[in-house]
């Protein structure tokens, strides 16, 4: 870790100058210049499997906008498909055709190597982190093992979650089998990345929200625990769950370095929520960024001056950037971070 690293030096709560910027899916489509790269790759999935292209596509926002964090491009179910599940992405957005079912199903899950099956991640953090400016934080992630038995049992993108809930409530033995296989295939891939160079990385429970309290502590966050517990003293770690303002508090016990909450969840009170001992990361609303720079710049400060320099304090949205964004506000919500001072903020 250098000095300059203010990401790095947020997650472990010390004194900076300013809040640390980036955004959840900075790397995308609102970019003119990540669609023509996506043009050449053919496809989202084959850009994700070139570490040329991928690393490209990474640097793209820091080279624009200069956030202090790059997030490697790529995806959260690609360990399922190193497991054996064929994974699909078209205009709809990602598919498994063959989901899982029953307790023989799950039996099929293979255990991989992430340097053999998963090696072209590596091949692009290393290629990303050669192209860093010293000052920025290398990030990796995965999806966290509920989120990716969602997938996986629905065949894509859920809404009601039934066959999920069923496997769940009705195939204990099956279910416990998948969240133990997906619990190792999460822990070796993000293990990897941090091998493969990647200072920090965050847990992705997306799907998460669709659970009461009761339903997160049995059935998702023993897992995520396991996860998080493993990679303690490797890399900071920051866990994530989308529309879960219901579980904060969960996510600050199972005693990640960071929690990265959603835009619906009040900042200031979160602070409290998570305890003195753990970052926060968020949350402006990324449908504020499809308005005007005047606004989103208006809205950033906002967040920022209700912070009030508190430390552990880390500015990003509460979810990904949408497509249609305008670069332009982009780059007014990260210039208003890097342009803030807080005067009760210590001295660096």
């Amino acid at each position: 870790m250098t000095n300059d690293k203010l990401l790095l030096r947020a997650l472990c709560r010390e004194p900076i100058p300013r809040t640390p910027v980036w955004l959840m899916r900075q790397a995308g489509r609102y970019l003119p210049e990540y669609q023509e790269v996506r043009k050449q790759a053919g496809g989202f999935l084959e850009l994700a499997k070139n570490p040329e292209q991928a690393a490209e596509v990474t640097l793209q926002p820091i080279r624009r906008f200069g956030m202090d964090g790059a997030i490697i491009f790529s995806d959260i179910l690609l360990p399922l498909e190193a497991m054996g599940m064929p994974l699909i992405f078209n205009e709809k957005g990602p598919s498994l055709p063959e989901p899982l079912r029953c307790l023989q199903d799950v039996e099929k899950l293979k255990a991989y190597d992430p340097a053999v099956e998963l090696g072209y991640v590596g091949e692009s953090l290393k290629l990303t982190a050669a192209g860093l400016p010293d000052e920025t934080t290398l990030l990796g992630f995965c999806g966290a093992p509920f989120t990716l038995a969602s997938y996986a049992i629905e065949g894509g993108t859920g809404k009601s979650f039934m066959e999920l809930r069923r496997m769940m409530y009705h195939e204990p033995e099956a279910w416990e089998l998948l969240m133990q296989k997906l619990t190792d295939a999460v822990g070796d891939h993000l293990e990897y990345q941090i091998a493969s160079g990647a200072e920090a990385v965050v847990l992705f429970d997306t799907w998460a929200a669709a659970l009461t309290i009761e339903d997160y502590r049995r059935y998702a966050k023993p897992w995520s625990q396991k996860i998080l517990e493993r990679l303690q003293g490797k890399a900071p770690r920051v866990a994530f769950a989308g529309a879960a303002d219901h579980l904060v508090e969960e996510l600050a016990s199972m005693n990640p370095d960071a929690v990265a909450i959603d835009h619906r969840t009040d900042i200031v009170r979160a602070f409290d929520r998570v305890g003195s001992h753990i970052a926060l990361q968020g949350n402006l609303d990324p449908g504020i960024l499809l308005s005007t720079p005047e606004n989103v710049a208006r809205w950033t400060r906002d967040i920022l001056e209700r912070v009030a320099g508190r430390p552990g304090h880390i500015l990003n949205l509460g979810h990904g950037v949408f497509k249609t964004t305008d670069p332009e506000c982009v780059a007014a919500f990260v210039r208003t971070a890097q342009e803030f001072r807080n005067d009760t903020r210590e001295a660096m």
